[in-house]
Order: structure tokens, then sequence, then C-alpha cells
């Protein structure tokens, strides 16, 4: 079978036309997971995907390093886990059907596809076997639902479902049957690698990685018609690349793993969401939502990946290490204080940054790329003017999971204006419009800010050809704004692993990161030219943000003025009419009524939860113009 590193490292777009279904579609992190997962084309400025409603809860040539994929792929079956009754009568039943995209351009759903495959075959259709002639045909067994069966089959790299007679993902053009070659290797350098926690006498060193094999445990063990995105090959992928790359363990240390203690969660989480989260492993499966599942192994493996997150806040804080990389799972941005959500147990981010502030640091900075807002983490630090969180996510006026993040959601009480929400109001977003908004907001702020540590959440589910983000930011993006953050808190940063779900650009993505970290940064300059959509959000987030940091203000004008000369306010108007007046359809209705969501209309904003009005009801929530 061909090597990851063999195939082609460009996704080639595909045009689709009259696909039939509307953006609006794509809004949710897995609407519920056991309900329909219908993956849809989607084409957004000239770049086509395929889209999955993520459930409720949730390349090009930089694939340098990236993992091989081969035929003796396994799961991470867990065959020796212990426990009580599965906890599953709330779980729904799944809709197999799935929706891809033909040679012709088309869309249509995978248990339709493709026509030609039926009438080839005898009594294809009823009224052929009925009609036969063929006196001698035992027809004693004959189901008539088993002429309408697609055999499907479901990409390794992005889970995509295919029938069975496509050899290659008509999403990522992944190889059917392929696998992961390349872990074994990281595993077996594991023991070679040099350790460094604060017991040791070790001299510091550059870069340290968190991971522990026992984080590959946690998998859902319920068995469904779809594949979940957050799996345990997320972090084999990665791990392949790194030492693909010579990386791992020659140019970076280990932190020991252990499990993060009560003590330590309690100052994050409430005890009701830790004994929740403990009593998972008595139980074979569970479910705190529809798409965020548990087994008997989780509660080791959330514990795992928050002390990681710690151990290595507190080494970089410190100086014992320079900066950092947790490769943990499962992730944790959207946990909040009292709940799981979004495939996240605990809030490894808020647990980073609170083991930070312990070891002497003032102010810490959490720079949240995720595609999906961070909900859990804003929630956790939204009072608090010590952390300052930023993040850039896809929004779509409240329709993308999990809705919370607008521009105007600033923080509370003595937090006000230490909540940053970049809020892009449609997919397809690409590394223009990112560095543009780092460059514009997120470097000045942090710079007046002046932090001690700096935290990003590093989801790469914003990369192309992630089939939930469905955005395009490359690994020569991640790279780039690594590298801007670096230049901040005398190069103490910590990058913690969150989403991701095709397994190409979360290793070549994650691969580039680190690179940066042990100094092998390319150094390159990049004038960035944002789209007309990026600069009225970056214009609409400095109008509000610039009351808290009026270093914002000067830019602000500059960038007015510049506006009305590329885009004529004329033009502007009539496109955010034409964004106001969406159609709608189903959006996800865990956040509308949420106790978050409902807390955070009551208490502070009095608005409505749609930040959509219409052209009767005054100025647009998305209008950049003062």
């Amino acid at each position: 079978m061909k090597p990851l590193s063999d195939q082609k490292d460009e996704i080639p777009s595909r045009a689709v036309e009259n696909c039939g279904v509307s953006d609006q579609a794509c809004h949710a992190k897995c609407q519920s997971y056991d309900s329909d997962l219908k993956p849809f084309c989607a084409e957004v400025n000239g770049i086509s995907s395929l889209i999955g409603s993520h459930t409720d809860g949730k390349v090009s040539k930089e694939n340098c390093g990236a993992c091989s994929f081969t035929c003796d792929h396994a799961d991470a079956s867990v065959e020796d886990i212990k426990g009580s009754v599965a906890r599953s009568d709330h779980v729904e039943n799944a809709d197999p059907d799935g929706c891809l995209t033909a040679k012709n351009g088309s869309c249509m759903a995978a248990d339709d596809l493709p026509q030609e495959f039926e009438r080839e075959q005898a009594g294809g259709t009823l009224e052929e076997l009925f009609f036969s002639n063929d006196e001698e045909e035992d027809d004693s067994d004959w189901d008539p639902a088993s002429s309408l069966v697609v055999n499907r089959w479901f990409c390794l790299n992005c889970t995509m479902p295919n029938v069975d007679e496509i050899t290659n993902c008509l999403n990522c053009h992944e190889l059917k049957g392929s696998g992961i070659s390349g872990y074994d290797a990281f595993k077996s350098q594991i023991a070679q690698a040099a350790l460094v926690s604060p017991d040791t006498e070790l001299p510091p060193v550059s870069t340290a990685i968190g991971f522990d094999e026992r984080m590959l445990l946690h998998s859902e063990l319920e068995v469904k018609p779809n594949p979940h995105p957050e799996r345990p090959d997320r972090l084999r992928a990665i791990a392949a690349s790194l030492a693909a790359a010579g990386i791992f363990p020659s140019k970076c240390s280990l932190v020991p793993p252990r499990e993060i203690t009560k003590e330590e969660l309690l100052l994050v989480h409430t005890p009701d969401h830790i004994e929740s989260v403990e009593q998972t492993k008595n139980m074979l499966y569970s479910y705190f939502t529809s798409d965020t599942y548990a087994n008997g192994h989780s509660a080791c493996a959330a514990k795992l990946a928050a002390g990681l997150c710690a151990d290595l806040a507190s080494l970089i804080v410190s100086e014992r290490v320079q900066n950092g990389f947790a490769m943990v799972r499962p992730p944790g941005h959207h946990a909040g204080v009292k709940q799981a959500m979004g495939f996240c147990l605990h809030n490894n981010a808020a647990v980073a940054a609170l083991a930070a502030k312990r070891a002497g640091a003032k102010k810490v900075l959490i720079v949240d790329w995720d595609v999906h807002h961070g909900n859990g983490t804003q929630e956790i630090f939204e009072g608090d003017s010590s952390v300052l969180y930023i993040s850039l996510h896809r929004h779509e006026y409240g329709n993308f999971y999990p809705g919370t993040g607008a521009a105007d959601e600033v923080g509370i009480l003595g937090g006000q204006g230490f909540s940053v929400n970049i809020p892009w109001s449609r997919g397809g977003v690409g590394d223009n419009d990112y560095i543009f908004a780092f460059q514009n907001v997120v470097l000045p702020i942090a710079s007046e800010f002046a932090p001690d540590i700096t935290i990003i959440s590093a989801g790469f589910d914003a990369a192309r050809g992630d089939p939930l983000g469905c955005c395009d930011v490359t690994p020569m993006g991640y790279s780039i704004m690594t590298s801007l953050l670096s230049a901040y808190s005398k190069g103490r940063l910590l990058v913690i692993l969150e989403g991701g779900y095709n397994l190409r650009s979360i290793s070549s993505s994650a691969t580039e990161v680190v690179k940066v970290l042990v100094g092998e940064g390319s150094g390159f300059r990049f004038e960035s030219s944002p789209s007309k959509e990026g600069l009225k959000t970056v214009l609409q987030v400095m109008k509000i943000q610039q009351q808290f940091w009026p270093v914002l203000g000067p830019t602000y004008a500059l960038l007015q003025e510049q506006q009305g000369s590329v885009f004529p306010k004329s033009t502007n108007k009539a496109n955010g009419l034409k964004k106001r007046k969406h159609s709608g359809g189903p959006w996800p209705f865990w956040w509308k009524f949420g106790s978050k969501r409902f807390l955070y209309k009551a208490l502070y904003e009095g608005r409505n939860l749609r930040k959509i009005k219409g052209s009767g009801e005054g100025k647009s929530f998305d209008s950049a113009e003062p």
C-alpha cells in the first residue's frame, strides 16, 4: 500500500453544483452523533469538501514528516475492559446514510449511489423478481431489502463513508484498506528519550513532549454505523509523523506521565463533574452527551491528559523547559465548570493555566485556534483578569457548534475585556484571514497584556481537509501563527492538542508546529490579504475590543478607510443583508437551552441568543461600520 508521504499532498478541490444542501446544514459539532450523520458537499471560495454535521456536543506540500499508511492497521479496541452493564438506553440509532461526491460532481446519498451497481445484478428490482421466468431459481431465502443495501467502507484518514466499489476516498483520496505505520517506531524510541521533571537534575532543555499510551485506550466501544471522529488514531498519526521527521526523541525530552489529583481538578471543575467522570471506570461504556463517550479507561486517560498539561506548564514557568507540546486526548476546551461535552471530559488548558499560576506566573494568555469556540475555557476564566482568553473560531452567527463565542462576549465583572472572540461568519477560512487577525487583533492585545506564559489550545480541525471544520488553514499557516506567538512571554509556549480529525492534516500540521518549538521554523515573511468577510469580522472585533484595549484604535481607523476604498459601502450593506436572511434550518438545540448559554443571556447579555437581526431591527450585529 502507498505510504502517506508517497501520495499526493495536495487535496484537489472539486467543484460541486446543485448539491441540494445549503451551507446552513454544516452548523454543529456532530448534531446528535447517534442520529443522522450525513456528510454533504459544500463549496466555499472554490474549495469543495465533504462536511459532516458534528455530533451534539462536536494536503498540500506541507505534509512533510507525515506518517505512513499500511494495510496492517489495527483499531484501538480494548478487549480487557471489565465493568458493569453498559449504560446505553439513551443512545439513539444512527442513520447510515452518507453524502458522497461522484465523478460527475453531483452529491448523492451513499445508500443511493450508484444505481448502475444494482442494475447489473439479476433480480435487482421487485418486478424482475416476481415476473422472472426462471422456475428453477430458489428464492426461499430472498430478502426484499437485500438489493437495496450498499456495502460501505470508512476512510481511515477522514472517517467519511464510501461504497465498496470505490478504491480511494471521494473526500480525501485515501486508499481503501490503508493503515498507520510508523507508530511502532515512535513507541520503541520512548525508552530512549530523556525524561524531564521537577525532580530530575538534568540541565534545562528546549522542548518537552507529554504523551502516554494509556490515552489510546479511550475509545468508543459501542458499535455504531459510523466511526467516531475523536479516535485513538489521531495520536498514533501525530506520533508517527514526529518520529518520521526526526524530531522525537533526538530533539526533545519526555515528561513522565501522572494522573491529575482531585484537589487540582477542584480548582477548575465542580465535585459532581469530577465524580461523574470518575464513575465511568465502573462501566463498560457510557455517554455524557450523545457524542461525548467514555469507557472503563476514559477517566484515567482524562486525568493523564490533565496531569501532563499541568506538569508541562509548571516546567515551562520554572524555566526547566523552554516550551512544550502536550500530545494528549481526550481534548478539553469544551469541558466547562460542571459539564463534559464536545468530546471533552476535563479542561486541559484551564488546568495548565492554573498550574502555571501556582508555579509563579502572574498572567496567562490562552490562544484557542480550534475551529470550534472553547466555551468551557471561556466560562472558567470569563471573570478572571489574570487569564486572557483569545479564540478564533467558526461561528456563523451562532449556527456553528457550540453557538457561543460572539464578538460581544467580552467577559464579566472584573474580567471584562479579557475574553476576545474572533468569530468567522462562514466556512472555508484560510491562512490569510487567520494571520490577518493575528497581526491586527491577537498580537497587539498579547503585547499589551504581556503574559508570563502562552498556552495554545491547538485544535487542527480548521485545517484543510478536516471533515468537521471545513476550513482551509495549511500546515504553513499553523507554523506562522506559532512563530508569531513564540515572540511573546519570552518564548514560554505550551501547545495543547485539542481537535482535528483528518489524520493527514493533523499529523502534518502538528509536526510543523513542533518544528517551530525545536527551532526549525523557516522564518518566512507572510503578507496577509484578508477576504471581505474576514476583514468585516476583524473590524467588528476591533470596534468592540478597542474600549478595553486602546492600542487597537489607530489600526481600526486605518482599516476602516481601507475597507471603504476596497469594498464600497453599498456592496457591504447588500452582502450583510443577504447574509442576515438565512433560511435557517436545524440548529443545535443544546446550546439554545443549555444552562451556560441561558445563564449568560439572563445575567449578562440581555439580548436574543441568535445574533442575526432583521432588516427592520436596526443595525445588524455583523456590521463593522461605526
